[in-house]
């Protein structure tokens, strides 16, 4: 069994999308084709020669990957050097190669989500906020008898939805005028003769990643010729987005109990500490991979304890005058389980579209730093 690499594609982006990713990111497909057949699926963080060799192997015919491949316009494709050598082998073997990355970091049940549930952090929130869904009403007048179907047609493309209620509409009644020109084919009326038909306006509120699809999805039943709508900004505040997540526990736990969890969690032996070490834990703030930079956002709302990766030496020095405790858990560890995650959310996409395609967690994706 196979499914199309845009069908993966369109999955993978419903969860994180491409919207979401910092300007200076390169996320999506980097190497293959969105029309090629997909049969199995290796996840990782980073594409090594290594890596390659296991996709061969286990006859993989796309990688998943976090880390960008393709990170900076690229001056030359050598053969003999790694980088260029991956590149003819994905090629050559027909494997496809895409990555989601600060899209996955940022998106909601994204990469920093994870480390937050699997930490069984309570009132989770984003750590810091740095864009805003934007928000539109979308407006469409249909013939009195199919504001049903339209009203569904837009609820299943996520139109509609306002805190925890889905399928918000609201609809008025009206008339419609038009006339059908020469080369129509009319619903409703004759070429040349204005007609006035009984309508429905019908509106709602939509975020900007769902209004085309919402659009195509109302096209796609709407029994006229021609569709008439109306698209209007509005000023509500949509979703925020943003980089870390803090928490917090029920009640306050000892600081080794926490780093007892912490290091289970992540499957580590090692821990790199810094700042003023607190006996009781209760808010805890993170920020997968590289995210020093918001230890201070972390100390102004309150955190006992902030999680990231690749801690430098003034950074750490920072931690002590925040009077917090910093744990620098490393870049690897505290990215590496996004593999798992995403293996668990694509196998219940695919179990919903009755898709048994085969996905596997890289074996052989390791920290390029080790502790001896």
């Amino acid at each position: 069994m196979s499914i199309k690499c845009q069908n993966v594609m369109n999955i993978i982006e419903k969860l994180a999308p491409k919207i979401l990713a910092e300007d200076w990111d390169n996320v999506g497909l980097q190497v293959g084709d969105p029309r090629a057949d997909i049969e199995k699926i290796l996840i990782c963080l980073d594409l090594t020669e290594e890596v390659l060799k296991e996709a061969i192997q286990e006859k993989a015919n796309m990688i998943i990957t976090h880390h960008p491949f393709i990170f900076k316009p690229l001056k030359n494709i050598r053969m003999d050097l790694s980088s260029g050598n991956i590149i003819k082998q994905l090629i050559k073997k027909e494997i496809n190669l895409y990555t989601a990355h600060t899209n996955l970091d940022i998106a909601e049940n994204g990469l920093n989500d994870m480390l937050a549930e699997k930490l069984s952090l309570k009132y989770i929130e984003t750590l810091f906020p740095i864009r805003q869904e934007k928000l539109f009403k979308i407006v469409v007048f249909v013939p009195k008898g199919y504001e049903d179907k339209i009203r569904d047609a837009m609820g299943k493309q996520g139109a509609g939805w306002i805190g925890n209620y889905s399928n918000c509409t609201f609809q008025t009644l009206g008339t419609g005028t038009f006339k059908p020109l020469n080369g129509t084919n009319p619903f409703i009326g004759s070429m040349g003769k204005i007609e006035k038909v009984e309508e429905v306006r019908i509106e709602t509120i939509v975020t900007q990643k769902n209004i085309f699809k919402t659009l195509n999805a109302i096209i796609k039943v709407h029994p006229y010729e021609e569709v008439a709508y109306d698209i209007y900004p509005l000023e509500n505040q949509g979703k925020k987005y943003g980089l870390g997540r803090i928490g917090e526990y029920e009640q306050f736990i000892s600081y080794e109990e926490f780093l007892s969890i912490l290091k289970s969690t992540l499957k580590i032996k090692h821990l790199r500490i810094a700042g003023v070490r607190k006996e009781f834990i209760k808010k805890v703030a993170l920020c997968t991979g590289s995210g020093a930079e918001y230890m201070n956002r972390a100390a102004m709302l309150g955190a006992d304890i902030f999680i990231t990766g690749d801690l430098k030496y003034h950074e750490a020095q920072q931690a002590k005058n925040l009077n917090m405790t910093v744990i620098d858990a490393g870049h690897f560890a505290t990215e590496s389980i996004v593999m798992e995650g995403l293996k668990k959310y694509l196998d219940k996409e695919f179990i919903g579209m009755k898709k048994n395609i085969d996905i596997i967690v890289s074996k052989v994706n390791r920290d390029f730093i080790q502790w001896e």
